[in-house]
């Protein structure tokens, strides 16, 4: 599996959405250093990035063992925090469930709470800034790929989408990308595996969602004792693309909380 590693310390495994790549989420970087000890290992998931997908990955749940798989060889038994984003939160979620205390905390970003998209509690499309002149400019499937996500257009906002999210959604295996869709939800939902995780938990929704709501997500981070719950406003399915310096203060905020948990240098905890 393909990944990008940046920094050192206790492991940060930050996973991206579907049909992008690693490059979405690369822009968080910053918050995500927290006080220098952390080693953020930012992956493509298979069939997405540079990560190839084997005919043996045909669902959501061949991809969440795939990456259980690659935080067993990467981490052993060291603790780690997991970021998801989209349907990397499903994969994140999987994750806690599967690996339990040694997960030191969990951030999802607009995740998928709800697997079936029939059942999904979101609001309708709506773009609260329009820029048809930046519309224009661009080449015909990159503006539309813009705007089918952007709830806020402006040059700074696409150029955000330009570097984050074009690279992967130029890049994915459509073959896999079906068969993961046609077997999307995971088999059990990873709450009704494990119920009890107590780590800093963390999720971000926005308000003008379109994919996958806020109001699942509330539910969702309602099931994890140690959670805070931020409604994004002025942001779509790409919060962290729409608001990033809100988005940023979240996820120090979170990064401060787990910092707390590890061991100041010299090996003495806080």
């Amino acid at each position: 599996m393909h990944f990008v590693e940046i920094g050192y310390g206790t492991p940060l495994l930050v996973i991206h959405g579907f049909c992008v790549d690693h490059h979405l989420l690369v822009g968080l970087d910053p918050a995500l250093a927290g006080r220098g000890g952390w080693r953020r290992v930012y992956i493509d998931l298979p069939g997405m990035g540079l990560s190839a997908a084997g005919p043996d990955i045909r669902s959501t749940d061949d991809v969440a063992a795939a990456v259980a798989s690659f935080a067993r060889k990467a981490f052993g038994i060291q603790r780690f925090a997991v970021l998801g984003n989209s349907f990397g939160g499903i994969i994140a979620r999987h994750l806690v469930a599967e690996f339990g205390d040694q997960v030191l905390g969990l951030a999802l970003l607009c995740p998928v709470a709800v697997a079936d998209h029939g059942r999904r509690r979101v609001p309708p499309r709506m773009v609260l800034r329009t820029d048809e002149d930046l519309l224009a400019s661009l080449d015909q499937e990159d503006a539309a790929a813009y705007q089918e996500m952007a709830v806020l257009q402006t040059p700074e906002n696409w150029a955000r989408f330009r570097d984050s999210a074009l690279p992967g959604l130029r890049r994915f295996d459509r073959k896999a990308i079906g068969r993961i869709a046609g077997k999307y939800p995971l088999a059990i939902e990873p709450e009704d595996r494990e119920s009890t995780f107590k780590g800093p938990t963390l999720v971000i929704a926005g308000r003008q969602d379109h994919v996958v709501g806020y109001q699942d997500q509330a539910t969702l981070a309602a099931r994890y004792e140690n959670s805070t719950f931020s409604i994004l406003e002025r942001a779509g399915h790409n919060a962290h693309l729409d608001q990033p310096e809100l988005t940023a203060s979240l996820l120090e905020a979170w990064i401060a909380r787990m910092d707390e948990l590890l061991p100041l240098p010299g090996g003495t905890s806080t």
